[in-house]
C-alpha cells in the first residue's frame, strides 16, 4: 500500500532538493507527480514487453536459420550421394564391358594361332612328301597333303576385330540430380506440427498461453492457431461452436478474451511459401477457474477448529482448493499467515488456537493455474458457532432472517403445504443445529419465553424425524411442560426422565457438551445454576436439536465463551 510519503517507484522525497531551473518551487505536488509516475511506470512497461518480443523475433530467426541450414546440408548430402551412386554405376558398366571386350579378342587371337599352327604343319607335311625319292610313297602321300591344301584353300579366313574398341556404355542418367538441385532453392511445405499438453499455471481467468513444435526442420513463415470451446453435456468433436483463429510467428500464443474454468480445444497448422502443413492433433485447455464462494451460512467453528463451506462456482470441475489463512493481531496488524493446499472437496475442517480471529479465503485451482481468492471471511475461535440446518425443519417451524430464532404459530398447515423428506421432522416440530465435528468442548445458549413449551438439547444427525426429541434412544433433551399448576422440566433420553424439581423457571439455559467426558449439561444462566447432566459416550458426533411443543419462540445465542462454571460440575 503506498503512503503519502513513498511513490510506487521506491523513490523517498529528499529534504533539501536544489531550486528549479525555471524558478519553480522546490517540489511538484502529489497530484501532479502521480501522472507522471502513471506515464513512466507505463513506457517502462512497454519498453520491456517490447524488448521481451525482440528477445522471442531473435529466436525464431535463429530457430529459421538453423532448419534451413540442416535443410541445405541435408539436399547436399543427398546429391553428393545419388551423384556416388551414378559413378558407381557407370564404373561398374564400363568393366564388364572392358571384359567383354578383351574376352573376345582373346578368343580371336587364339582362333588365329590355331590356323597358324595348322598351316605350319600342313607346309611341313607338303615339304617333306616333296622330298621323298620313292615314288611309290610319294603317290601314297601326295594325294591326302593335296586335299588337305584343297580344304585349307576353301576356309575363309576373317581378318576383322571381333569387338568395337570404342565403349559403348551409355551415359548415366542425372536428371534426378538435376532435379534435386533445382529443388535446393525450393522449401518443402510443413509438416503438421505438435501442439503440447497444457502446462502448470499457464493460464489466467480469461487467457490461455499455447504452446507446440516441430519433430522435423521445416521453415516455416507463420503458424495458424484454431480454438473453440468445448460446450458443456457436448462431446469435443462436435462443431456447434465457434471457431477462432490466431496468426503468430513464434511457437507460442497467448489467446485471450476467454471465459473463467473453460475447457477449449486448439490445434494449429505450419505455412510457408510452399504451402500449409496439416493440422496438429486437437489438444484440451482449461482457463483458471472463478473464485469460489464461501457459504458463510454453512460455516461452524468452535475453539479449536473451523469448518469452512463453499461452493465452486464453476461449471467445469477443478483439480483441488487452496486455503488462505491469516491470524489477526489485538491491533488488527497480521500476525501469522499460512495455506492449506490440495483440499480435494468443497469444505475443509481446520485446526486452530482457542480465542483468536482470522481471515479466511479459498482459491480454486486446476492445471491452468489459482482462481482469484474468494470473498475474505471472518473466523473467530470464542466459542461455538453454528447455524440452523433449515433442511431439518418442521413444515411448521419459522426462521428469522439472522437464522438464529424460530417460531412456531397455532394455525394449522394443509397437507399439501407439509412437503416432507426423509430429512425433515415430521412429528416433532423441530429442527437441528450444524455442529462442527470436532470431539472437544462446546457450549451455547438457549432463550425462551416462561409461556413457550419447548425441547433443546442435542441428536445424532440419523436421529428418528417420526419421533419426538427424547422418546428415542438417539436424542437427549431438556422439556418445558405446562401444566395447570406448576412448570415441569423432564429431562429426557429413550422416554425416561429423573423427578426433578426446578423451582426458577430459567429463561435463558446454558447447553455445555464435552465429548471428553461424556456428558451434557444444562444450566440456568441467570443465577449460574446447575440443571441436569447426562453421562453418555457419544457414539457418533451430535447436533444441538430444538423443538417447539406449543406455538411460541425461542432464539439460540452462540459464540459465546463458555463459563467457567460449565465443565467444572459433575
Amino acid at each position: 500500500m503506498t503512503t503519502l510519503n513513498e511513490s510506487p517507484l521506491g523513490f523517498e522525497p529528499c529534504g533539501d532538493a536544489p531550486p528549479s531551473p525555471t524558478g519553480a518551487e522546490d517540489g511538484r505536488s502529489e497530484e501532479e507527480e502521480d501522472p507522471l509516475r502513471s506515464r513512466v511506470q507505463d513506457r517502462v512497461a512497454e519498453m520491456e514487453n517490447f524488448a521481451g518480443h525482440l528477445e522471442e523475433i531473435f529466436l525464431t530467426v535463429e530457430e529459421n536459420f538453423g532448419r534451413q541450414e540442416k535443410h541445405l546440408e541435408q539436399h547436399y548430402n543427398e546429391v553428393l550421394q545419388t551423384l556416388s551412386q551414378r559413378y558407381d554405376e557407370r564404373a561398374t558398366g564400363l568393366e564388364e564391358e572392358k571384359k567383354s571386350k578383351l574376352e573376345a579378342l582373346y578368343n580371336q587371337l587364339l582362333s588365329c594361332g590355331q590356323a597358324m599352327d595348322e598351316s605350319k604343319e600342313l607346309i611341313e607335311t607338303a615339304q617333306e612328301v616333296y622330298r621323298c625319292q620313292d615314288k611309290r610313297l610319294f603317290l601314297k602321300a601326295v594325294i591326302p597333303a593335296i586335299k588337305r591344301i584343297e580344304e585349307l584353300a576353301k576356309d575363309e579366313i576373317d581378318l576383322s576385330l571381333s569387338t568395337e574398341l570404342e565403349f559403348t556404355t551409355p551415359m548415366a542418367d542425372l536428371s534426378d540430380v538435376k532435379t534435386m538441385m533445382d529443388s535446393i532453392n525450393v522449401v518443402p511445405a510443413p509438416s503438421a506440427p505438435v501442439i503440447n499438453p497444457q502446462t502448470p499455471n499457464s493460464a489466467t481467468q480469461t487467457s490461455l498461453r499455447v504452446c507446440w513444435s516441430l519433430f522435423s526442420d521445416d521453415t516455416v513463415e507463420y503458424y495458424e492457431l484454431y480454438y473453440r470451446p468445448v460446450l458443456e453435456d457436448s462431446p469435443a468433436e462436435s462443431s456447434c461452436a465457434a471457431v477462432s483463429m490466431v496468426k503468430v510467428k513464434e511457437t507460442h500464443c497467448s489467446v485471450t478474451d476467454l471465459s473463467p474454468n473453460g475447457q477449449y480445444e486448439l490445434w494449429v497448422t505450419a505455412t510457408n511459401t510452399t504451402g500449409i502443413s496439416p493440422a496438429s492433433e486437437k489438444a484440451l485447455y482449461v482457463t483458471v477457474p472463478s473464485p469460489p464462494v464461501i457459504k458463510q451460512r454453512e460455516c461452524c467453528s468452535c475453539p479449536e477448529a473451523t469448518l469452512l463451506r463453499w461452493e465452486s462456482g464453476n461449471t467445469n470441475p477443478v483439480d483441488s482448493y487452496t486455503v488462505d489463512l491469516c491470524e489477526m493481531n489485538a491491533d488488527g496488524t497480521q500476525a501469522t499467515a499460512e495455506s492449506i493446499v490440495g483440499v480435494p472437496t468443497c469444505q475443509c475442517l481446520i485446526q486452530l488456537q482457542a480465542g483468536r480471529r482470522y481471515l479466511a479465503s479459498v482459491k480454486a485451482v486446476n492445471i491452468g493455474g489459482p482462481s482469484d481468492r474468494s470473498e475474505v471471511v471472518t473466523v473467530t475461535t470464542t466459542g461455538t458457532f453454528f447455524h440452523l440446518l433449515e433442511e431439518t425443519a418442521h413444515p411448521s417451524l419459522a426462521i428469522s432472517e439472522d437464522g438464529f430464532t424460530i417460531f412456531s404459530g397455532d394455525e394449522e398447515l394443509p397437507i399439501s403445504a407439509m412437503a416432507l423428506d426423509s430429512n425433515t421432522f415430521t412429528r416433532s416440530v423441530a429442527i437441528l443445529g450444524d455442529l462442527i465435528p470436532v470431539r472437544g468442548r462446546h457450549y451455547w445458549e438457549v432463550e425462551v419465553d416462561d409461556d413457550t413449551e419447548f425441547r433443546i438439547g442435542v441428536a445424532y444427525e440419523d436421529t428418528e424425524r417420526n419421533s419426538y426429541l427424547g422418546a428415542n434412544n438417539s436424542s437427549w433433551c431438556m422439556r418445558h411442560i405446562i401444566t395447570p399448576f406448576r412448570h415441569r422440566y423432564e429431562f429426557l433420553h429413550s422416554g425416561w426422565s429423573p423427578d426433578l424439581r426446578i423451582t426458577v423457571n430459567p429463561v435463558r439455559i446454558g447447553v455445555a457438551l464435552d465429548y471428553v467426558r461424556g456428558t451434557l449439561s444444562f444450566f440456568n444462566v441467570d443465577l449460574q445454576q446447575h440443571l441436569h447432566t447426562f453421562y453418555c459416550n457419544f457414539r457418533d458426533y451430535v447436533n444441538p436439536c430444538f423443538a417447539l411443543d406449543n406455538p411460541g419462540a425461542l432464539t439460540v445465542h452462540n459464540r459465546i465463551e463458555a463459563p467457567a462454571y460449565a465443565f467444572t460440575r459433575n
